[in-house]
């Protein structure tokens, strides 16, 4: 493993080094269907993605019908091939919150957002982390359980 990381240290420094993400949620209006969409994503206190969407956005709609979701991070481009970088998708339960020190936190890490926060169409979702599938080089592949990668800052 990269710098004897173990895979969950590997996963959360993905999950909270990153600032966007590739957000799969099932489409509402096609059977299920995959859509995958680019999203802004910070980290609440114990790792958790944190995403302030629109409800007009078709990711808000879908998460409206399926709550299930799954995010993409992926470490920064700098190899040759995009297919040797590490990579981590989390699965879990997306849900809105009010919870102002939270919205607070995705703020602080996604200073445009400040000028929604008063747009009533805007909402702060919170992943409840279910599981996490880590490919980290050929032969690195590993699911890991939520509570291994999350913990507190």
């Amino acid at each position: 493993m990269a710098d004897s990381k173990t895979a969950a240290e590997l996963a959360r420094e993905l999950i909270r080094g990153r600032d966007r993400a590739v957000l799969c949620t099932a489409l509402a209006d096609a059977d299920g269907q995959p859509y995958g969409s680019l999203v802004a994503v910070a980290p609440d206190a114990d790792g958790s993605p944190l995403l302030f969407l629109s409800d007009l956005a078709e990711h808000a709609k879908n998460l409206a019908r399926e709550p299930r979701a799954a995010l993409v991070f992926t470490a920064p481009e700098n190899e040759a091939d995009p297919l040797d970088r590490p990579r981590v998708t989390v699965l879990g339960r997306l849900a809105q919150t009010d919870d102002a020190e939270k919205l607070r936190r995705y703020v602080a890490r996604h200073s445009a957002a400040e000028q929604y926060r008063t747009f009533r169409d805007f909402h702060l979702y919170r992943m409840d982390v279910a599981r996490v599938h880590l490919v980290a080089g050929f032969g690195i592949i590993r699911w890991i359980d939520a509570a291994a990668v999350l913990g507190l800052d």
